[in-house]
């Protein structure tokens, strides 16, 4: 009988790669592979890498040398290294990687089998097809819990920002079709999922290659029309493609849930035109206003980058001001690095890293001001939440609001009303008892189901989270 073999898998980097591990999953299983989460039972294992950032690539090469350690002391056959770092430096770790079998750039990430298979028997094998022409999307198997799932809409960019890498790795923007998108999305919502989290390099420039326009706001009402998915959220939108369409679907839509990652990276002109960003301060100002004016109580999630080269203290602190009165919900800064072959890696006035990591702890710090009143704001609000799982250690529930991301922002976590309470609203007349009290009551007799959605009463905020009590199970999304 012929052995099975073994394939263990590492995803690093971001939900779009997330979605390519997906995919290579599914192809390797329906060539007959098994696929294990144990990589000390893995005959062959493939390491799907990022290369953004000098940090992303230090990760990748640690993630390769944990696994070498397995091909030496263990049973472990081969390594494939694919993703991000497999593209950029294909020929590099083929030379300095002597542990690595087979490379698989992006645009050949259907060859997969054909990768694994040579490994499995320990020959090389090496693919770094046109990665403008490679197809798009195809079947998956989720690695992301049932109830959530991503929904790549587009690979590539078009943008060139100075300082980025990803045009040169990923290729041009390329869109996938509205009908394949929606026939993907009833496939996951047929798979039990609730929320469905719409990401590309460009989310906001989806369609204009296909349909001479942005045709964003299009494919969410598509998708809402077709599937009665509760949740649809909106991952990296720029700010200078915020249509008024756009803007008519979070005002209208119920479902497109009101929250938007909207990277700026700087606020300074001088800094804005440098970095190449497609639109200055007045464009950001303006996508802002109106994404609070046209969907109030949207959350705004952003990024900013400190230490780009020739950035002044007073451009800095330009934009620490500027985060203090833009309140955003969510924000993350990266202290600027310096990417071969991008531009901004030979600018003139390149930034030590001491002063780079200092900006980056200030910036922090202010938005942790920010996020400290935003919290408290919310204590004895009743909100929805999307139920992921139960601490054993803290005895509580936790999950996350429709104004909470998956990965990236924060928890609510809660808690059933104790067996006191819930016995005196019990015995209470029934005329002194309040909805909400009544609605505990209730929910305290049933276990709270993974997966499913809650309204919890907010009682303090926790760091970046937020705690309370659980007051009804299955509310209306």
């Amino acid at each position: 009988m012929k052995k099975t073999v073994k394939v263990g898998f590492i995803s690093l980097g971001c939900s779009k790669n997330l979605v390519d591990t997906e995919v290579m999953l599914k192809l390797l299983a329906d060539q007959g592979y098994e696929i294990t989460a144990d990589e000390t039972e893995a005959d062959v294992v493939v390491i799907n890498t990022c290369a953004f950032i000098e940090s992303a690539k230090q990760e990748a090469i640690d993630n390769i040398l944990d696994v070498a350690w397995l091909k030496k002391h263990r049973s472990l056959k081969g390594i494939v290294v694919t993703g991000c770092l497999a593209e950029r430096y294909g020929q590099d770790i083929v030379k300095d990687l002597p542990e690595v079998d087979a490379v698989v750039g992006v645009g050949s990430l259907h060859e997969i089998g054909q990768a694994v298979e040579k490994a499995y028997h320990k020959k090389k094998f090496y693919s770094c097809n046109d990665k403008n022409a490679s197809p798009l999307g195809g079947d998956r198997l989720l690695l992301t819990p049932a109830y959530t799932a991503y929904l790549k809409i587009a690979e590539g960019c078009d943008n060139c920002c100075t300082y980025c890498a990803i045009p040169a790795i990923r290729g041009r923007f390329r869109s996938r079709p509205i009908e394949d998108l929606v026939k993907e999305a009833k496939e996951l919502e047929a798979l039990g999922v609730k929320e469905l989290n719409i990401v590309a390099q460009d989310t906001s420039r989806y369609g204009l290659d296909l349909y001479g326009e942005y045709a964003l706001a299009k494919l969410v009402r598509a998708i809402t029309e077709a599937t009665n998915i509760p949740w649809l959220r909106l991952i990296y939108c720029y700010p200078d493609k915020i249509t008024e369409e756009l803007i008519e679907e979070f005002r209208e839509n119920p479902r497109l849930v009101k929250y938007i990652d909207l990277p700026i990276q700087h606020i300074n002109e001088r800094i804005l035109k440098k970095m190449n960003r497609h639109g200055g301060r007045d464009v950001i100002l303006d996508a802002i206003r109106r994404l609070r004016e046209g969907g109030p109580g949207i959350s705004i999630r952003t990024t900013a980058i400190v230490g780009f080269p020739g950035e002044t203290e007073e451009e800095f602190e330009e934009l620490c001001q500027f985060i203090k009165e833009a309140k955003f919900e969510h924000f993350g800064a990266f202290p600027y690095s310096a990417e071969e072959g991008t531009p901004a890696a030979s600018f003139p006035d390149q930034i030590d890293e001491q002063t780079k990591s200092d900006r980056y702890d200030i910036i922090m710090q202010t938005q942790n001001a920010v996020v400290e009143r935003l919290l408290a704001d919310c204590v004895g609000r009743e909100v929805t939440v999307l139920v992921e799982g139960y601490d054993p250690a803290e005895k509580m529930y936790f999950g996350r609001q429709s104004t909470d991301a998956p990965d990236i922002d924060g928890k609510v976590f809660f808690s059933l009303p104790s067996p006191g309470e819930a016995a005196n609203n019990a015995q209470a007349p029934r005329a002194a008892q309040t909805a909400p009290a009544a609605q505990a009551t209730r929910a305290a007799r049933n276990a709270v189901e993974i997966g499913s959605f809650v309204t919890v009463r907010i009682t303090e905020p926790l760091d970046y989270d937020l705690k309370g009590v659980l007051v009804e199970k299955e509310p209306q999304a």
